[in-house]
C-alpha cells in the first residue's frame, strides 16, 4: 500500500515562490524541514518561532564580532560562514511553515500575523548586523545612510506582504528566465547569500553592500508608489 504522508515534492509544490534562488534552495530545504516537522507532529508555529530564535542568535553574534573582525582578532571567513548557514537555515524554516500549513491545513490568521511579526523581528536583527559590520570596518559611515538602509530594507518585506492578497499586482509579470535572474537582487535568499558571502571573505564591501541595497530598496519603493498611482488613476 502506498504511503498515504506528504512527500518532499507535496510540500514544495505548495510554496509561495519568492525568487529564482528560493524556489531552487531555500524552499526546497523548507520542504525537508516541513516534513520532519509533520512527521514529528509540529505546528507551523514552531517553525515559524525557530526562525525567528535562529535569526535572531545569528544576527546577535555578527554584531558583537563585528568589532573583533574589524580589530582581526576574529577571522571574517568564520563568521561570514557562521552568517550563511544561520540566516539561510533560518529563511528556509521561513519558508517551511507556510509549507506545513497550507499541506496540513493547519493554516490560521494568528499563525499568519506571527509568521508576519516574526520575520520583520529577524530582518531587523540582521539589519543591525551588516550595519554594525560597516560601522566597525568604517567608523566614519554615515548616520543617514544606516538610517536610510534601515528603511528601505523593509520594502521588499511589505511589498511581498502586499502582494499576498486578493488585491495583489506586479509590475513585471513575466516568468522568462532572463527576467527572474534580474529580480535575484530583491530574492531574500540570494540577498543573505550575498550578504554573508561578503562578511566572509570582504567585510570591508558591506558599506558598499548597504549602499547598493538603499539605492535598489528606494528605487523599487518609488516605481511602487507610481505604478500604483497610475493604477489607480485609471
Amino acid at each position: 500500500m502506498a504511503d498515504p504522508r506528504p512527500t518532499v515534492a507535496d510540500f514544495h509544490r505548495v510554496n509561495r515562490g519568492g525568487g529564482l534562488f528560493s524556489e531552487s534552495i531555500s524552499q526546497w530545504l523548507g520542504a525537508v524541514f516541513a516534513l520532519v516537522a509533520q512527521r514529528l507532529g509540529l505546528r507551523p508555529t514552531a517553525l515559524t518561532i525557530s526562525n525567528l530564535v535562529l535569526g535572531l542568535a545569528t544576527s546577535v553574534t555578527v554584531v558583537a564580532l563585528a568589532g573583533p573582525v574589524a580589530d582581526g582578532d576574529v577571522p571574517a571567513w568564520a563568521v561570514g560562514l557562521l552568517a550563511l548557514i544561520g540566516w539561510q537555515v533560518a529563511y528556509s524554516l521561513d519558508c517551511a511553515d507556510g509549507q506545513l500549513a497550507r499541506v496540513t491545513g493547519q493554516g490560521s490568521a494568528a499563525g499568519a500575523r506571527i509568521d508576519v511579526l516574526c520575520d520583520v523581528a529577524a530582518q531587523i536583527a540582521l539589519v543591525a548586523a551588516l550595519a554594525a559590520t560597516a560601522v566597525a570596518q568604517e567608523p566614519s559611515t554615515p548616520t543617514w545612510l544606516v538610517a536610510t538602509f534601515a528603511g528601505t530594507w523593509m520594502v521588499n518585506l511589505v511589498t511581498s506582504v502586499m502582494q499576498a492578497g486578493p488585491n495583489a499586482a506586479s509590475m513585471v509579470t513575466s516568468t522568462s528566465l532572463p527576467v527572474r535572474v534580474v529580480k535575484l537582487i530583491r530574492d531574500y535568499g540570494a540577498v543573505i547569500f550575498v550578504a554573508a558571502l561578503v562578511l566572509a571573505v570582504a567585510p570591508a564591501l558591506v558599506l558598499w553592500v548597504m549602499v547598493a541595497f538603499t539605492i535598489v530598496n528606494g528605487g523599487f519603493l518609488l516605481a511602487s508608489i507610481a505604478f500604483s498611482a497610475r493604477a489607480s488613476l485609471r
